[in-house]
């Protein structure tokens, strides 16, 4: 069997390989981060550390201009992610999300929100970074601002690309450069340092594909 046609379940109980449920709405990944083996980075350095934490995932970002992720190495398609985000310490002027199609550090689609209360979709393609939704980040009410959670969900879906922030809507974008690769968590900062997330319930679902 093909390594990517299995179903990976991280919780506190086990951790368990099924064959890939096909249809829509099916759970391909999910993770509640109780569990430090449950494949996701760790790392730690000046700049940046990626890890467990006390039933979460933890991302802190110490330097100004600087975006960090992590991926737990899976190779998906079409596909659903939903995750919750607090933001625990730093300002509000930051960025956290999800990623889908993951190809390598190089190249992948990203999905963003401020702790001020902005939103975008971009993309990392050759090492660069551009937004796909505007030339910057766009204010929506649907995020809950400061040290609050929010719950974000990614639809990467054919050509398409949706976020949405607490149940609506908020940006959509054309996406053509790879059908399938690695999901993650991102967050990063601006003229500031000190961005600190965490993530939990975590969740990758089949997604219906595009009309």
């Amino acid at each position: 069997m093909h390594p990517a046609a299995l179903l990976l379940i991280a919780t506190g109980a086990a951790c368990s390989l099924l064959e890939l449920p096909s249809e829509p709405g099916s759970v391909l990944f999910q993770d509640d981060f109780s569990r430090q083996s449950s494949g996701w980075d760790r790392y730690r350095d000046a700049t940046y550390s990626t890890d467990y934490a006390g039933g979460a995932y933890r991302i802190h970002v110490l330097r100004p201009n600087t975006d960090a992720w992590a991926n737990p190495g899976l190779d998906l398609g079409d596909a659903r992610l939903e995750v919750d985000a607090t933001k625990a310490g730093g300002p509000d002027d930051n960025v956290f999300g999800v990623i889908c199609r993951y190809q390598d550090a190089r190249n992948f689609y990203f999905f963003l929100v401020s702790s001020d209360g902005y939103t975008g979709i971009g993309v990392y393609k050759d090492g660069r970074r551009r937004l796909l939704t505007d030339q910057s980040l766009l204010p929506h009410p649907a995020v809950a601002q400061g040290a609050a959670t929010n719950h974000l969900r990614a639809d990467c879906v054919g050509y398409r690309l949706d976020l949405y922030i607490n149940g609506q809507w908020v940006a959509g974008a054309a996406a053509a450069e790879w059908p399938q690769g690695d999901v993650g968590l991102i967050a990063g900062t601006y003229k500031l340092g000190g961005t600190e997330l965490l993530f939990d319930n975590f969740s990758v679902l089949k997604a219906a594909p595009a009309p």
